[in-house]
């Protein structure tokens, strides 16, 4: 035990026992899936109300911020890092930019490394990949009525993408696609 973990336990409730639950914890947690600052520091206070009794927000809170630390320390918990690869998984999945955005403010991730990480993302790439998942436009199987188009627009455009991409996403056949798959332009 360090001096500062004997200071740190004078000011607070908190024993070496829980701070030994807080590292054990977070690396529980981030050896299961990836996650961001926020959501770890939630999943620490949650579980530590449940845990030990009675505990103070303060405690709640050194808890957290040093299973925050440890995290950083190993290397695992990295919120830009985070955001690119959800970005990356976001468009492969056929998610738009503002939708990932969305998701990634939910999670708490910062607006500045948002923004960073979605610098790269690609709308069109996102749009042919949800229209190649659902049979929709260009991976469409026969021809399709009004009543067919209409639904297809109105399904892409729910995934946050603007009308006049869905138009042109729709209106694709399978070799414009697949041009614009390989990285030509739009």
């Amino acid at each position: 035990m360090t001096g500062e973990d004997d200071e740190q336990e004078r000011q607070t409730g908190v024993t070496p026992r829980m701070l030994a639950w807080s590292k054990n914890s977070t690396i529980y947690r981030l050896s299961r899936r990836m996650m961001s600052e926020r959501e770890l520091s939630d999943a620490i206070k949650r579980k530590a109300k449940q845990k030990f009794e009675d505990i103070s927000d303060e405690d709640l809170h050194v808890l957290a911020n040093s299973a925050l630390e440890f995290g950083r320390t190993l290397g695992a918990l990295d919120d830009q890092n985070y955001a690119e690869t959800k970005v990356r998984s976001g468009v492969r999945n056929g998610r738009s930019k503002r939708m990932i955005q969305r998701k990634l403010q939910e999670k708490g991730v910062a607006p500045e490394t948002a923004s960073i990480a979605l610098e790269d993302a690609d709308d069109v790439q996102a749009a042919l990949a949800y229209a190649r998942k659902r049979g929709f436009g260009p991976y469409r199987r026969g021809e399709a009525d009004d009543k067919r188009m209409t639904k297809e627009l109105s399904s892409i455009a729910r995934q946050g993408f603007s009308l006049d991409l869905c138009r042109r996403v729709v209106a694709l056949d399978n070799d414009e696609a697949e041009e614009l798959i390989t990285g030509s332009t739009f």
